[in-house]
């Protein structure tokens, strides 16, 4: 479990750096629009959107309340997997150490 609380939180430091990085150097709307003209950009896009619906699943089945389900999803399809990463080290923190836990969240309790 440490493990993946140091590459959690690794993948957190890697997508501030990265996010913050491109909004200061890049242009979001123009090259935006470069990448789905392109047909590997909207692979790339179709790819990443169908992991953050996967990933998604697994929030609103944790979570079972509807409000914060919601937060997170908008979240993860808005900031991706920095989002991701943050979700995962909160879940692995609040886990107490069981894999469990971890994975079901507060629907464990009811198991």
């Amino acid at each position: 479990m440490k493990l993946a609380k140091i590459i959690s939180f690794l993948g957190i430091l890697a997508m501030t750096g990265v996010i913050s990085w491109a909004f200061i150097n890049g242009d979001f709307a123009s090259e935006g629009a470069k990448l789905l003209a392109m047909p590997w950009g909207i692979v790339s896009m179709v790819d990443l959107y169908v992991g953050f619906i996967l990933f998604s699943m697994w929030i609103v089945y944790r979570e079972k309340s509807v409000l914060p389900s919601i937060i997170w999803v908008f979240l993860m399809l808005t900031l991706g997997f920095f989002t991701g990463s943050l979700y995962t080290f909160i879940a692995l923190q609040k886990s107490g150490g069981s894999w469990q836990q971890f994975w079901h969240g507060k629907r464990l309790k009811n198991k």
